[in-house]
């Protein structure tokens, strides 16, 4: 009997070691700590950006959010208000690799992963607006590369409650808005150009 206690230990020992390889606990969803035993936070600023498809959210819109930066393994996404630190809306399915994850009582609150396969640039998450929404909203994730390199609380820019068809990209669609009046600036100076010569 005690050969088996013993080993019994060992291995509850061994899963507090090693992390959370299946996706975080519920108990992270408000402070997105991964809860790695004897692991603390990265304290550089986190190579990561959380970009959004749209400025602007309407309720029952999906939202798209991407996780920008190096390959990472674990993952806990959230969306939020200012005025409170719950899991906003629901997500849709999950991307291979991650799962749902309950928060505040909602079964699809958050976004965590399933195991420790890598995930990159092309996963892709999907959230919901309830039809509560608050006039703003923004996302909030924990991303680790490894059990023990890891950064909490990466913020996106603050999504505003709009108009249907007045969404305002932002990422990579942004860059096409900016390249467009430097092309016509171009454009202008090379035709300048050719009619001074």
């Amino acid at each position: 009997m005690e050969p088996l206690f013993l080993a019994f230990i060992m291995l509850q020992m061994l899963c507090l070691v090693s992390g959370y390889p299946s996706g975080a606990p519920t108990g992270a969803c408000e402070d997105m700590m991964p809860q790695h035993a004897g692991v603390l936070p990265q304290p550089s600023p986190a190579p990561y950006t959380l970009l959004t498809n749209m400025g602007t959210f309407q309720p029952g819109e999906p939202i798209t959010v991407t996780i920008i930066g190096p390959a990472y393994r674990g993952v806990l996404l959230e969306a939020r208000t200012d005025i409170s630190a719950n899991a906003l809306g629901s997500w849709k399915l999950p991307p291979p690799d991650t799962r749902f994850l309950e928060c505040a009582g909602n079964p699809q609150g958050a976004i965590t992963h399933a195991n420790t396969n890598l995930k990159d640039n092309s996963t892709v998450y999907s959230w919901i607006p309830p039809n509560s929404s608050p006039g703003s909203v923004y996302f909030m994730a924990t991303v680790a590369q490894q059990r023990t390199v890891f950064w909490v609380h990466v913020r996106s820019s603050t999504l505003t409650r709009g108009k249907k068809g007045l969404g305002l990209a932002t990422g990579a669609s942004t860059g096409l808005s900016v390249e467009k009046p430097l092309l016509v600036l171009v454009t202008c100076f090379l035709m300048l150009q050719v009619l001074a010569m």
